[in-house]
């Protein structure tokens, strides 16, 4: 064999580059969606036991390693069953690729309009509410406080929900995309002194809830009906419908940038310190 054939065997073609592309893509997908979750454990605890594994193929332990066959025979079905959810969740977060966003504008579009429908709605009728919709930092902690719903996000279904004496009227609704994960959530109150004292638990709920994630929270005031915004540890009262909907409109997972904000208004405020975006 010659030297340009050998380097003609090594050598990767265009499709072998695209190849490669998609599947360092995926992976990065995976890999960013699953450390928001407990599934990031599990997976360094399923390399822990391949390292185990692999010393006890090393050192000829036999019996470790019949173990070890036997776990590893049924260790797929295993984590399909595991990572059920994780799974579920990561195809369907693939689809919010930018270059499939192109497709998927209309969907966006009627999702902000059923949520500023339903507030709207509500703010007519003066009936509280508090809506937070999930951005990069994954809120599956706050719905674990709630009843889970899975359920498409519509304004009928929001008005149901905090219909007065329904059950779960005094918690928080969490959407995520197009989805609403749970009702009746329990936020986290701010923790920095709110100069004013006219708002109540919902409010401090929603800045809360901001300063920790970078989710936007959308308030009904039961009072006054009016409406308000927290975003970024933030409150901002009475926003009329067409700041409504740029405030649902900017909600979401962004595409990751070299350098993202610290969550909470420690973190914030050392961004600010260290001039970062």
């Amino acid at each position: 064999m010659s030297a340009g054939d050998l380097f003609a065997l090594f050598a990767p073609g265009w499709l072998d580059i695209l190849e490669i592309l998609i599947v360092a893509a995926l992976v990065y997908r995976i890999l960013l969606f699953i450390q928001r979750t407990r599934a990031m454990q599990i997976l360094l605890g399923g390399l822990l036991i391949a390292g185990v594994y692999a010393i006890a193929r090393l050192l000829g332990l036999d019996l470790m390693r019949s173990i070890m066959d036997a776990v590893f025979q049924y260790g797929a079905i295993a984590a399909l069953v595991v990572f059920q959810p994780e799974i579920r969740s990561t195809l369907a977060r693939l689809g919010q690729a930018r270059m499939l966003q192109l497709f998927s504008r209309l969907g966006e579009t009627q999702v902000v309009e059923e949520i500023a429908g339903a507030a709207e709605r509500l703010s007519n009728m003066k009936i509280g509410a508090l809506i937070a919709l999930e951005g990069d930092v994954g809120l599956d902690e706050y719905a674990q406080t709630g009843s889970p719903l899975r359920a498409r996000v519509s304004r009928v279904l929001l008005g149901a929900i905090f219909t007065p004496n329904s059950p779960l009227h005094d918690g928080a609704v969490i959407v995520s995309g197009d989805t609403i994960k749970a009702a009746g959530a329990i936020l986290p109150l701010n923790r920095a002194p709110v100069p004013d004292r006219t708002l109540g638990t919902r409010h401090r709920a929603a800045i809360g809830l901001s300063e920790e994630t970078d989710a936007v929270v959308v308030v009904v005031s039961e009072e006054t009906g009016r409406i308000s915004v927290a975003s970024r540890g933030v409150l901002e009262k009475g926003v009329d419908g067409a700041g409504l909907r740029e405030a649902i409109a900017g909600a979401g997972p962004r595409a990751p940038t070299g350098t993202r904000e610290p969550a909470g208004s420690a973190g914030r405020a050392l961004a600010r310190a260290l001039r970062l975006p």
